[in-house]
């Protein structure tokens, strides 16, 4: 956002050209906390130059604003982020004599000072030889000098009496030998690096943003998903060069802001990784992107992971109906800016994550029924009240317990499938009856999806809180079947042989706490056959058993016959 206490902290006594020079900025130190001494998330105060941690390390940075009452905002010294207190948000513009930029360029040259000076005294310190006290000492040190290129003088022969250069090859001593199988041993060792799979990052925490980074991780984890999307074409092309999608897309956000190809630049880091020493990139563009555009989730509070996903993949289902290069229409864009219904337009979005529903209210007076069809994006299914009561240890079923009294996620879906009756206030006008009258309702899957997306029911509403079920769920990692929930005979229904409605895992998000305005997400997903735990910054390789234990929030199945169209 634009940040209007920029000129009201600016020092008075920086000029147009150059910015106040700061003590800190001078130091041949890096940086780190002047309270605490953490170099860990150290933020720049642009107004006095003091350097304090920020407010997940231990907020010194908070009290030195709330101190001063007037130093609030500050330059984050590795991301280079400006951040303001007082509007408890990321800044992005600047003062009229680029302040911001200049100061930023003295972070990083101070940045680039530190860390050559620190190359320089591991270097000094390495090659650092004694001075000999005494001619015998320095010849023997000039002995030893001279040892690593008596070492390297076979291998010059070799190459110089080669037959290539016209002379007779010489026999090949011994110690060359022994050279060349270990350097062909660190070829094979080299080429299995490179069959091995590459490097997961992690996603950097913004402030709580553990419910996005869970998001973003199990998606780049579905590699069908990833794959259709990261190969699209520009839409920041066809936003250029189609007039009508442009004025649509304008309509949407005032900025213009195309999600799609943030997320887009994050998928294609993560799915590719990285062979260097970073194990962490920043989602900062796509967070600030989702920021524009949903204002729900601006700010650093925490949010729930089932809601952004469902945000994320309602805003890339419009844009691409609308930047997408096809056959478009005026009327198509006017459905999809009123909120059409997804059945009536197919995006990646749908055909990848979409399936269909058949609701049926039957009258309890006349027994007459009326059937719709839904789409859906993700089933949410409720955890049945006979499962809710007091959660017993692994150890008592271990024991002899009844595996009747342990909740599985067909149990969950039996549930959202078996018929209820309306309440008062939802009765259903019967058109035989001409009337409002006493109804049930049960739904069955028209269709079913690639991938389905199973949201447990995990928080309930009380008359004074939020609380949570924390009751483990059990779940297949492989072979979900969802025929028993799918009608039979029926046109459009995906089930074209056996194994069509055969699902496996392919990621879970699990929250950690006991309410959604605290605790953590993290992410498990599966990748060339071998699972990670992925927790923000941090990727750890994990196990079948531990997925299996996890309390799941949100379960990913892909179909074992992707079918995309």
């Amino acid at each position: 956002m634009e940040c209007c206490h920029l000129d009201k902290v600016t020092p008075p006594s920086s000029s147009s050209h150059h910015p106040p020079v700061f003590p800190s900025l001078l130091s041949q130190d890096p940086f780190s906390c002047s309270e605490c001494g953490s170099s860990e998330s150290v933020w720049l105060c642009i107004t006095c130059g003091v350097l304090n941690c920020g407010r997940y390390v231990q907020a010194h940075a908070l009290k030195h604003k709330e101190y001063t009452k007037t130093h609030s905002v500050c330059l984050e010294t590795k991301e280079l982020s400006v951040f303001c207190y007082d509007c408890d948000e990321f800044v992005i513009n600047d003062t009229k004599d680029s302040y911001i930029q200049q100061l930023r360029s003295r972070v990083i040259q101070q940045r680039s000072t530190a860390s050559s000076l620190q190359i320089e005294n591991s270097n000094s310190k390495s090659t650092a030889v004694p001075a000999p006290t005494s001619p015998q000492k320095q010849s023997a040190t000039c002995q030893t000098a001279v040892i690593p290129a008596r070492a390297l003088r076979p291998r010059v022969k070799r190459a110089v009496n080669s037959p290539v250069m016209g002379g007779s090859s010489p026999k090949k001593p011994k110690q060359p030998l022994k050279n060349e199988i270990q350097q062909q041993s660190k070829k094979k060792s080299k080429k299995k690096k490179n069959l091995s799979p590459k490097k997961r990052l992690g996603l950097k925490n913004l402030g709580n943003t553990c419910f996005m980074n869970s998001v973003l991780q199990s998606l780049s984890n579905i590699e069908k998903f990833c794959s259709i999307l990261t190969s699209l074409p520009s839409l920041e092309h066809q936003l250029n060069t189609n007039r009508e999608a442009k004025v649509a897309l304008t309509r949407l956000s005032a900025d213009g802001i195309i999600v799609t190809e943030e997320l887009k630049k994050v998928l294609c880091i993560l799915r590719d990784g990285e062979d260097g020493k970073l194990n962490a990139v920043s989602p900062e563009s796509l967070f600030h992107a989702i920021w524009k555009v949903v204002p729900r989730f601006r700010g650093y509070q925490q949010q729930d992971a089932h809601e952004f996903l469902r945000y994320m993949l309602d805003r890339l289902h419009t844009e691409l109906l609308l930047l997408l290069p096809g056959k478009f229409r005026n009327e198509r864009i006017e459905e999809v800016l009123r909120g059409a219904p997804l059945a009536k337009s197919n995006s990646i979005v749908t055909s990848v994550f979409g399936g269909t529903l058949q609701s049926e209210v039957m009258c309890l007076n006349c027994r007459s029924t009326s059937k719709k069809l839904d789409p859906f994006l993700d089933l949410s299914v409720d955890i049945p009240q006979q499962f809710t009561g007091p959660v017993r240890k692994c150890k008592e079923r271990d024991s002899g317990g009844s595996p009747s009294n342990y909740c599985h996620i067909h149990d969950c879906l039996q549930k959202f499938m078996e018929t209820e009756e309306l309440a008062d206030s939802e009765r259903f006008f019967c058109n035989t009856c001409k009337s409002k009258q006493p109804s049930t309702k049960k739904f069955m899957i028209r269709r079913l999806p690639n991938v389905l997306c199973l949201h447990i029911k995990r928080f309930r509403w009380t008359a004074y809180a939020r609380t949570k079920l924390d009751n483990h769920i059990e779940f297949p990692v492989t072979g979900l079947d969802m025929s028993g929930y799918l009608l039979q005979n029926q046109s459009g229904t995906r089930l074209s042989s056996a194994g069509s409605s055969l699902y496996d895992l392919a990621a879970v998000i699990v929250h950690h706490g006991t309410g959604t305005g605290s605790g953590h997400y993290t992410a498990f997903a599966t990748n060339n056959q071998a699972w990670f735990h992925f927790n923000d910054c941090t990727v750890k390789e994990s196990d079948y058993q531990t997925v299996c234990s996890t309390k799941a929030y949100i379960l990913f199945y892909v179909q074992r016959e992707f079918c995309f169209s």
